[in-house]
């Protein structure tokens, strides 16, 4: 007592301290509370701002493929402006891939099936149109139905002279593949022939009278030009309804249909231009294979010249004409399919 008198001190208070940790942690309390609110408004922040950038991104995304598609239909009006303006060009573009000539076209085993698929298919028809003849357009029908149907995976059953000629003519198959077709249908129509003869003369032996082979029939004098313009008027049909039915040559049953429908269609059609006007009826095939064994060239005449006459007329009227009225079918057909902008359709198909 005697010390702390002398030195004149009094004792420090404990309450001050306390106060300031109080203080203190009041402080640090509101300053993490602070914290934790600024944080959780910087996510929220960050988030908005993600949300605004994917929805930023998401309408540049939109906005990219609207121009992409823009851009596309402006590519596909140009090709068929180009193609309206420059038809020309598109029906002599080569329109089958590859390249084929004499040398390389048997090294596809495919060509083998293609050809026998002519064969037959031409074979067959020879059969229906010798033994029925061309005035039952029904049964032609639902027979060309079915014989396209058989044949058209093997080699696109063309069939006729005049759809191959129209197919090189347009550049849809090569040249070299043309005549191979081309031959290969004669071979055909020959071995139908030779059935039907050998049926004609077994029918003799048993029966005891001879049945006549189908022959074309005589063409009266003042008619030539009648009848070779409505051969060349059924083969503009034969023509257009082929190179039409090529936009269905993924389904089967359509193209055949379309096929026989034209070939039925040039029948009738002439069937009744030079029956009903002019009194003629036998006198038209629309196939320059079958017509070349069905009667069209003279077997007599009265000297050498009046001959090789006769058999240039039937073969321009029967065979020559023909073929050239197929090629416009299907030219006329190109040119129905540029204005119809086909040429953004062919990838569809």
């Amino acid at each position: 007592m005697a010390k702390l008198k002398k030195s004149g001190k009094k004792p420090k208070s404990a309450k001050p301290v306390v106060k300031e940790e109080k203080v203190a942690e009041e402080i640090t309390e509101k300053t993490s509370d602070e914290i934790v609110e600024e944080d959780v408004k910087t996510s929220e922040k960050e988030l908005e701002k993600e949300e605004k950038d994917e929805k930023v991104e998401a309408k540049e995304v939109e906005a990219e493929v609207v121009e992409k598609k823009e851009e596309a239909k402006a590519e596909t009006e140009k090709k068929c402006d180009k193609s309206k303006c420059s038809f020309c060009k598109k029906f002599f573009a080569k329109k089958y891939e590859g390249e084929e000539s004499i040398l390389t076209i048997f090294r596809d085993k495919k060509i083998y099936g293609a050809l026998l698929g002519e064969v037959f298919g031409t074979m067959l028809i020879a059969l229906v149109i010798f033994t029925l003849g061309m005035t039952q357009p029904l049964y032609l029908f639902f027979l060309f139905l079915a014989i396209i149907i058989a044949v058209y995976k093997l080699s696109g059953a063309q069939l006729n002279p005049i759809n191959t000629v129209g197919m090189m003519a347009t550049r849809r198959m090569s040249v070299i593949r043309g005549v191979l077709y081309l031959l290969s249908q004669v071979v055909g129509v020959w071995f139908g022939y030779l059935i039907v003869k050998a049926f004609l003369g077994v029918s003799a032996s048993v029966v005891g009278s001879e049945m006549q082979f189908p022959a074309m029939a005589v063409i009266n004098e003042g008619f030539y030009w009648v009848v070779t313009f409505l051969e060349f008027l059924g083969a503009i049909l034969v023509g257009f309804f082929y190179a039409r039915a090529q936009a269905y040559k993924c389904k089967t049953v359509a193209f055949a249909a379309t096929v026989a429908g034209g070939f039925t269609l040039s029948v009738v059609v002439v069937y009744l231009l030079s029956y009903s006007y002019f009194g003629l009826s036998g006198n038209f095939m629309m196939n320059p294979a079958l017509s070349l064994l069905y009667g069209i060239l003279p077997q007599s005449a009265d000297g050498i010249g009046q001959l090789l006459i006769g058999i240039g007329q039937a073969l321009f009227t029967y065979v020559l004409f023909p073929m050239v009225g197929g090629v416009i079918g299907f030219f006329l057909s190109d040119i129905a399919g540029t204005f119809m902008c086909d040429c953004c359709c062919e990838k569809k198909q």
